[in-house]
């Protein structure tokens, strides 16, 4: 029986520093359906978009409450991207677990700060951490860093960022 349930509506976040490297953070725990394994616990900012939210507001907001950062220049965006969350047993009560996966928009933005802006640890809007460190990465290798479920999505925003990354 196919997965009747909806896909939820997230942005991503591809930031690029002076040299072309994006920003990853490491995931530190697992959030329901949204889990991490050993050595595959990296990932660029995304979240959810709230009701009637501006995909690029969205980009934004979820790149400040996860990482602080605000001085960031708009590059590009691709199309809608989805993935699977893998099964879930968990608490139907969770956010995220009447969802079958998410939706993605992806943007590309270059970083116009200092990397000392850059603070994954703090709370904010309410939003707990999610990342406990981070680091600047080469596109092409991002998909290798991340859970499986979510490879192929990464795949397509390399090739689709690519030019961004020289």
């Amino acid at each position: 029986m196919p997965n009747q349930k909806p896909y939820r509506p997230n942005v991503g976040i591809a930031l690029f520093n002076t040299e072309g490297r994006v920003l990853i953070g490491h995931r530190f725990k697992g959030d329901g359906p949204e889990i991490i394994l050993p050595g595959l616990d990296w990932q660029m900012p995304q979240g959810g978009v709230d009701d009637g939210e501006n995909l690029r507001d969205a980009a934004m907001r979820e790149l400040w409450e996860e990482t602080s950062v605000t001085s960031a220049a708009y590059l590009g965006e691709t199309d809608w991207l989805t993935y699977e969350f893998p099964p879930y047993d968990g608490p139907q009560t969770h956010r995220l677990a009447k969802f079958r996966g998410q939706r993605q928009k992806w943007f590309a933005l270059r970083f116009t700060g200092k990397d000392d802006e850059i603070d994954p640890l703090t709370p904010r809007n309410g939003q707990p951490a999610e990342f406990d460190a981070w680091r600047w990465e080469r596109l092409d290798r991002v998909a290798d860093v991340v859970v499986p479920f979510r490879r192929e999505v990464y795949q397509a925003v390399a090739q689709q960022f690519a030019a961004f990354a020289n």
